[in-house]
Order: C-alpha cells, then structure tokens, then sequence
C-alpha cells in the first residue's frame, strides 16, 4: 500500500446511489444472481443464474428474455455493433453453449440468436473462464480453466462462415483475453494464472511470444485505450503491468490483492480486497463473506494521481455507459460515479496550488490553448508573489501568444528584474509576436545589462526568419550608441538610409560611406548620392567625384554581384548629371572635372550640364592674367557656345555678366538680333564697327541705317566721314525721307551743309527726273485718252460697215448667219454660240476687257481704302493701333489679280511709298 499512497489522491468523482423512477425514495434494486455482466451500445447487460438475461436502459427500465434453461456465466458486448455474445448452459454437466445474439433484430419479441456451437476445446469437457471477441467480428476467443484457448476465425455471427481451432493448450486457467487492432496488425494478449502471452493473428502461422511468467486472477486484465498505446493491463497482487505486443511495458507498484482491474476512458479501476479483511488466495477467489469491504480506486497513470477511492460491499462489476461508471454489488445495489468536469478538476488543484498536476491534467483532458494559457498564467502568478521570479517568468512564457504581454511585462519592469524580463522578451521575439515597444524594451534591457554577447547573437542570429523590427532596433542602438552593432544590422538586412546615416553623421567614416553607396543598385545610389553629396565632396571630394562620374554615364555596381544586379547590369543606367550640380556648390574645380567628362562621353547631356560649365569657364577666363591662357579660355568658352546646347538666354546673361565680347557678340548673330549688334558697338563707341554692322545685316533690318545715321548724328565728336557713309548707302536704297535726314542731322553742331550737299543734289536731281517721267506720262495719256474719245464719238455718231470675210473664231469664209460686233470682229453664228461667254460680249475682245475692268474696280477699292484709313489714323489717339489692325486685317497685303502675269507690279495693292509715308506719318503722330 505504500507505492500508491506516494500518489495525490483527489476526489474527481461524485458517489451517488442509483434511485428508482419509478419511487424516488428507494434505491434501484438489480435482478437477484446476478453472474455476468458488461456495457455497451446504450445499454448494460446483466446474466443471472437462471439463465436470463436481462437489458438495462438508461431510463433503468429491466427488460429480459431466457437465454439458457440453467445459467448465464459469460456476457460480451460488442462497442460498435449491437451483437451481443453469450456463454452459459442448458443442461446439466460441463457442456458451456456460446450463443450469439442480434439485438437489433427480434424473434418472438426476444432478440435474434444467429447462431449457437458448444465451447469445449476438442473434445475435451471444460469450464469456460472467460471470453473476448473482436470489433470486426471477425474473431472471438474463448479461454478454459484447463489452460485451452479457442480461436473462432471468420464470421462469428455465422456457422457457415467461420471456423474454430485450437490457438493455445496449457495447464494453467486462463484469466484474461484481450484483442488489440493496430493499423493492420491483430494481436491477441491471453493472461494465465501464471503466464501471459501474445499471439499475432494477422500471420497464419499465429506466432507466439511470451511476455511474462507471471500471470493474474480472473477479471484482473484488460486492453488500454489508444491514449496509453493499447497496451495489455495485468494486476497482480504487487504490481500492475502493462504489455506491448512484443515486450513488457511499464509498472506500477500497486499492492494488494486484486479482485477487479478495468481500463475506461484512460482511467484504470482496480477492486483490491481491504486489508482489514481475511486474505484469500487461490483461483476462483471472487468469492468472499458479505462483510468483506473491497476498496476501488481509480487511477490516472498519465498524470500519477489518484482520481477516486471509496469503499464497497462484495463489487460484482464496474461498468461504463451513459458518460458515467457504474459499480454493481451483490446485494443488488448500482451506484453510479459521475466524473466532475474539468473545470471543477482544475480549480481543485488550484486551491492546493498544484499548478503542474493541473497543466499535466489539462493536457491530457485536450484542453484548448485558451485554457491551458491561464493556467499557465495562474502557476505564474503563484510563483510570482512566492519570490520565484525566474520560474515564474518561465510559466509566463508559455502563456505567450494568448495572455497580454503588458500583464507579465509590467511585473518585471524593476530593474532588479531586468534578468527576467529580458528573457520574456527574448521569447516574445522568437515566437515573432513582438512588436515594436517590445523590441525597444529588449535592446535597452541589453544595453543597460551592457550584456554584449547577448545583444549580439540577438542581432546576429542566422536564422533565416527575423523576430523583430529590424529598423526601430537599429534606432535603439543607435540612440544607445551601440553604432557597430546598428551598422551590422543595417547593413545584414540592407537598410542602407541607416547605414549610411550612422556611417557619415555618427562615426564620420566618409570613406566606407561612399564605398558602400558604390556597391548599390542604380536606384538606391542615385538617391543617396542626392542626400549624401553635399558631405560627401566636402570630406571625399576625389572620390565622390569618381563615383557621380560613373553613375551618371552607366553605372555598375561595385562588390558581390546577385542575380538581381546581373540583370539590372544587362541594361544602361544612368541618371542626370544636371541634377547632381548643386553638390559641387563648393568645389569648383571638381564640379569643372565632372562637367568636363560629361560633355565628352555624352555630348547630349542636359543643357544645364553646358551652362554651368560656360558659366565657369567664363569665370575662369575673367580671372585669368595671363594672355596666352585667356586665349586658350576664350576659345574654350566660344567651342561650348558654338555646340548650340547652351540655353540661349543664360549664355548670354552670363557673357554680359563678364562682359565676354566674343560671346555676345556671337549670341546676338545667333538670335538674329541685329539692333544689339549694333548697340553694343555703339555703346563701346566703335564707329567702324557700327558701320560695318550695318553693311552686315541692313539687308535683314533696314532700320540699322537709320538708327547709325541717329547715333552719328547725335556724336559732338567729328564723324562727316561715316555720316557720309551712311548717307550714301540710305540714298542709294531709298531708305528715308530727305527731310527726315535733314531733321535728324540738325542735332548735330559738327554737321554742316557739305556733309548732306551731294545726297541733296542726288536726291533732287532724281525727284527732277521722276518729274519729268511723270509729265511724258501724262501727255501720253492724254493722247491715248483723246484718242479713244474720238473713237467712242465716231462709233456713236456715224455707221459702222462689216467688210470682214472670215471669221475670227475658226478663221473660214463668213456664212449667214454671222454676228458682228463694233470692234470690227465678225463670227459665224455657230462659233459664237460655241465659244461666247455671254451674248453681249465680243469672245475676242471679252479677256482684255475683263482686265481693265478689275483694274477699275481695284483703284475705286484704292481709293476708299485710303480714305477711310487716313480717316482713322487722324481721328485715333493710337495711331499705332489703327496700323497694327490693319496689318492684323491683311489690308498691306499684296493683292495678286487672276490677270496679272507673275512678277508683276499690282494696282490694287498700295504702293511702297505709300506704305512709307504711312508710317512716317504713324511715327510722328505717336
């Protein structure tokens, strides 16, 4: 008795006494002589000595039908088939009847028996001990008290479909028969009084292997649930044992002599007989005085505890159905065990703080993960405030995942606890449930611990999967100043911002800093070259440069080329050098170095590529003191000018801005602005090249003229000789008015007669001969004019006479009928009619006709036009404005008339010096 009582003894059952329906006051009465008895398919089955049987339900209603003329000895009930299989006896003598019964189906209001065959071994005549049959009726074994085991192989509900051998002979009774069903494999546990073996029936042969020579006593064996292996339990009077198929498993030192060992719902019922009592040995030894008191117990092997021990009157069977477990005496009693649940269990063990008998239980019960996190968290919090922090917390780790990690963290948030707290966290993190205050936590737990090592193999863990936030532990660590170890893990999980970020701000190492850019993918060297350029040329500036070279004309990594990067490899990248400029901001000649190598290995680099390296060349050039290099620099300065990929405008502010003649100069050509040319010479008062300029580009603006003659004019110094330059070249082109000249020379103390003389005898001496021109003009056309009078009077007053012969259409001889018209041309009437645009119209004569007529209507169009034009231009306060709109009208356009032959001079549009006049008269008005 000592070995059990090591074990905890709980009560996890309630004992109550079953009470009749019928009369709530009494108890439950079972049939008297009673002899066998099992459970099963909803309800239990009892055999009596006068050979009935009788069928329990849980509504404890007793039916019974006569199964045997004398006794039951044997019942069997099948778990999953309602077959229920039964030994006893019709006659007197040892002649044991095994019958087999179909509840399910009647016959005569008494279930079916499917078949009936003797159990005898041979023919040898022998009592039936005991009887096992299989869940696939496929076998069933019956043991004898001579030591024999009969195999029934086949269909056991069937004579036809079975047969019946001899499996085991011996000289011992058998005791105990169990099957065990494992995947395919059948094996049959046969228990003896003094040995136990183990056949295996899904071999032919039925090979045997002894497992012990020691056996049990009737009822003192049986098959474990799947939970425990199905193993074989024999009880002995020391110890219970347990079997696997081929060896002896564990065992139990469990004193006492064993009356009753049953296996239910993985607990294990053993009836020992009271120590109290007289001990009585022997086979057959069930029966004893009805004073005995037999003790069961109920025994949880998993969890080595003690659910239940009560006391009996003389037990006949412990049997489970209904969810609970019966316990039937001779005195015709049932109480019933009803299990508590596992609440009701648990908190139990809680009240004697017996936390890991409660964990062990609950996982046995298959609690959900829910409910073993509480108890979890309960056992820590006994340990807790019992002073026990490291188990505490290592109770509290295994609530992770389901209990709120505030609740254990604040616990241990004393510093003398820092151990503890680092270790919750630690598992927090490998479980990837931390978030991003807990990994901050953690880092600060190891840096006040100043425990390197292990924020090292924190940080460095090669695990493939990472169990935090890498980028709020490398802000930890850096605010920590544990900058190693953030660079380690910036650089192993490629957060370049912040490896870059401590390398240059915090541990200034410029060098690898730029080393590291270098090895980065295009996109990501770009823009950390944009963040990090300005301090990067500051304290590397040969080397930044270097790198900016190569990555703005096509960039390769540096370092450890991955897959990835050989495909990015395969393509151009290059990024714009424009936009990189502002790095240089302090570094000039660097910045000419970079800019210089982009225009040679990429002539169409952005335009502000070539203007900012015009602008310091330019810079350069005004610097420079020596000749023979300020050449050089000038000539440097004009190539980038002459390559037409400078911005117009910003070339030319920067070569006012260093007063770059060459350069302005050559801008001004380029945009075709002919007036700066000029005003710019004139500013630097160089006459000759005024003059020049003009000569140059008069032919694309011919105001140049005018405006030199204005400037020479507006000169105290004496300039005769280019004003008569000049003049000549604007009498020669007809360029302005003489009185606009004289006008515009008045200004001029230096500029007397002489200096106009000739271009005023010019100019008159032509006027005099358009004069005379005009006048010849005129006379002819009076002439013409009278001429045509005369003819129009001789037609009106005296007959015309037809003398024509032919015809002036088809040139043949004239026929009636002709047509005749007073310009004295004749027509046959068919080729008039032919030919004639209209019947009033000579065809001949119709085209020229058609021609002065247009000319009329165009000088009568003249005419108004220049009227209402005048009109307007000295009524408007803008004259400008009126010329500009009828510009804007096409009204200045040249006309061309279907009938004027190419190159010729138009009537209808106004002549040139019309236009002239107009715009000297829009000038002077404005």
């Amino acid at each position: 008795m000592a070995a059990f009582l090591q074990w905890r003894k709980f009560v996890f059952f309630d004992k109550d006494t079953v009470k009749d329906p019928v009369d709530n006051g009494k108890d439950f009465v079972l049939p008297k002589g009673i002899s066998a008895c099992d459970s099963g398919r909803g309800h239990i089955v009892l055999g009596d000595m006068e050979g009935k049987i009788w069928l329990l339900t849980r509504s404890l209603q007793l039916t019974s039908f006569q199964a045997y003329k004398l006794r039951v000895t044997h019942l069997y009930q099948l778990k999953q088939h309602s077959i229920l299989v039964s030994v006893g006896q019709d006659e007197q003598g040892i002649n044991p009847l095994v019958k087999v019964w179909n509840l399910d189906k009647r016959d005569s209001g008494n279930p079916l028996c499917t078949r009936i065959f003797p159990a005898i071994p041979g023919n040898k005549p022998t009592e039936v001990s005991c009887l096992s049959v299989h869940e696939n009726l496929n076998f069933m074994a019956i043991g004898f008290t001579d030591g024999s085991v009969v195999l029934t192989k086949g269909d056991i509900t069937r004579d036809r479909h079975s047969k019946i051998l001899t499996l085991h002979e011996g000289t011992c009774p058998v005791t105990g028969l169990a099957f065990r069903q494992v995947a395919k494999v059948t094996h049959l546990f046969v228990a003896t009084l003094e040995k136990v073996h183990c056949y295996t029936l899904s071999i032919k042969e039925y090979p045997k292997i002894e497992l012990d020579t020691h056996g049990c006593a009737l009822q003192c064996s049986s098959l474990a649930d799947p939970s425990q292996d199905s193993q074989f339990i024999v009880a002995g009077d020391e110890c219970v044992y347990l079997y696997q198929p081929d060896e002896r498993g564990p065992c139990f030192a469990f004193d006492g002599h064993k009356l009753l060992a049953h296996w239910h719902r993985g607990y294990l019922f053993l009836l020992i007989r009271d120590i109290k009592s007289p001990n009585k040995t022997g086979f057959g030894s069930r029966e004893s005085f009805p004073s005995d008191k037999q003790l069961l117990t109920i025994y949880d092997l998993d969890n080595k505890f003690i659910a239940y021990s009560a006391s009996f009157d003389d037990v006949i069977d412990v049997v489970a159905e209904w969810g609970s477990f019966y316990i039937l005496t001779r005195d015709g009693k049932m109480f019933v065990l009803q299990e508590k649940d596992t609440q009701t269990k648990l908190e139990m063990l809680f009240k004697k703080n017996l936390f890991v008998m409660a964990i062990n239980l609950a996982k046995s019960q298959h609690l959900d993960s829910d409910g073993l996190s509480e108890i979890f968290r309960q056992y820590g919090d006994h340990l807790y405030l019992k002073g026990d922090h490291d188990g505490a917390i290592q109770q509290y780790i295994r609530t992770i995942g389901k209990l709120e990690p505030s609740y254990v963290i604040r616990k241990f948030l004393d510093a003398q606890r820092i151990h503890n707290l680092t270790a919750y966290l630690q598992a927090l993190h490998r479980q990837s449930l931390a978030n991003a205050d807990h990994t901050t936590l953690l880092l600060n737990c190891y840096t006040k611990l100043k425990d390197s090592s292990k924020l090292e193999e924190f940080i460095k863990s090669s695990e493939s999967e990472v169990h935090f936030d890498v980028e709020i532990a490398i802000k930890v660590l850096r605010q920590a100043g544990y900058h190693s170890h953030a660079v380690f893990l910036a650089e192993k999980h490629m957060h370049h911002e912040w490896y870059l970020k401590i390398q240059l701000e915090d541990l200034k190492n410029y060098q690898e800093g730029l080393r590291y850019i270098g090895r980065l993918s295009f996109e990501q060297a770009e823009s950390n070259m944009k963040r990090y350029g300005k301090t990067l040329m500051h304290h590397v500036p040969e080397g930044t440069t270097l790198l900016l070279k190569g990555l703005c004309t096509n960039y390769k990594p540096s370092g450890d080329v991955t897959e990835k990067d050989s495909l990015d490899m395969s393509r151009v990248n290059k990024a714009n050098s424009e936009e990189f400029i502002p790095i240089f901001a302090n570094n000039p000649r660097e910045l000419k170095a970079f800019l210089e190598h982009m225009i040679e290995v990429d002539p169409s680099s952005p335009q502000g590529v070539y203007d900012t390296l015009l602008e310091l060349r330019l810079q350069d050039w005004a610097h420079e003191q020596d000749p023979e290099r300020k050449k050089v620099l000038q000539g440097e300065a004009v190539f980038l000018l002459r390559s037409d990929n400078t911005v117009f405008d910003k070339a030319l502010v920067l070569c006012q801005m260093h007063n770059f003649k060459e350069g302005v100069l050559y801008l001004y050509e380029k945009g075709k602005l002919y007036q700066q040319i000029m005003h710019y010479h004139m500013q630097n008062e160089e006459y000759g090249k005024v003059v020049e300029a003009c000569k140059r580009y008069g032919d694309q603006e011919g105001c140049l003229w005018e405006q030199a003659l204005g400037y020479f004019a507006r000169k105290e110094e004496d300039c005769k000789a280019y004003i008569s330059e000049v003049l000549h070249h604007i009498d020669q082109n007809n360029l302005m008015p003489p009185l606009l000249v004289v006008q515009t020379l008045a200004h001029n103390s230096t500029a007397t007669l002489s200096v106009i003389k000739d271009y005023l005898i010019n100019k008159l001496q032509r006027e005099s001969q358009q004069i005379e021109d005009d006048e010849r003009k005129i006379r002819q056309y009076r002439e013409e004019t009278a001429h045509l009078r005369s003819e129009i009077q001789e037609l009106k007053m005296s007959a015309k006479i037809f003398q024509k012969t032919k015809c002036n259409m088809c040139n043949s001889p004239l026929e009636l009928p002709s047509v005749h018209f007073l310009c004295s041309h004749s027509f046959h009437q068919h080729c008039f009619e032919s030919y004639a645009e209209s019947e009033a119209e000579c065809p001949t004569c119709t085209p020229e006709n058609r021609k002065v007529m247009d000319m009329l209507r165009a000088q009568d169009q003249k005419r108004d036009l220049h009227d209402h034009f005048n009109r307007q231009l000295r009524s408007s306060n803008d004259g400008f404005s009126v010329v500009a709109d009828y510009f804007g009208r096409g009204v200045f356009n040249k006309l061309t008339l279907v009938t004027d032959p190419p190159g010729s001079k138009t009537i209808g549009s106004l002549d040139v010096s019309l236009q002239r006049d107009l715009l000297i008269h829009t000038k002077r008005n404005s």
